[in-house]
This record gives C-alpha cells, structure tokens and sequence, in this order.
C-alpha cells in the first residue's frame, strides 16, 4: 500500500490494531513515546520519535506507511492553544 492510496478504512484499522495492542502490553513505562503501526501486517512499533520508529521499521525491512500515535494520548499532534 503506498501513501496516496491509505484510507479511512487503514486509519481505523491501525486504531483498532493499537487498541489490541493496548490490552496485551503494560505500556506505563512508555507514555509519551511514539507507536507506529501497520494496518496491513499488524506490526507495532515503539520509539522515541517518528524517526525512530521510522528507522525500526526500515531496519526490520519494511516500507509499509504507518499511522503514527503518541502512547498515552488520543492523537499524535493536536494544533491549538489554551487562550
């Protein structure tokens, strides 16, 4: 799957993916952190930043586009600021 054909069906996907994942793992050691996941295969993975995991990923020997989560928190980025 390359980027320009993900869809909203890969995003819930990975959501439900990492929701799976969040039973089975104690994560409390790793909030904050970033978790790349892969809606085709199902691989999580766990680092510091997007690099990071990006790098893990490569270095496992895959490609696969990643939808991004920051452990701990609903959403990787939110924009906005408290007025």
């Amino acid at each position: 799957m390359s980027v320009s054909h993900w869809s909203d069906a890969d995003s819930a996907r990975a959501q439900a993916i990492w929701s799976e994942y969040q039973r089975d793992h104690d994560l409390s050691s790793s909030i904050g952190q970033t978790a790349g996941i892969d809606p085709a295969s199902g691989q999580v993975w766990l680092g510091e930043s997007i690099q990071d995991v990006v790098e893990l990923r490569d270095s496992a020997g895959s490609a696969a586009p990643l939808f991004f989560i920051r452990v701990g928190s609903s959403s990787y980025y939110r924009k906005g600021g408290h007025r």
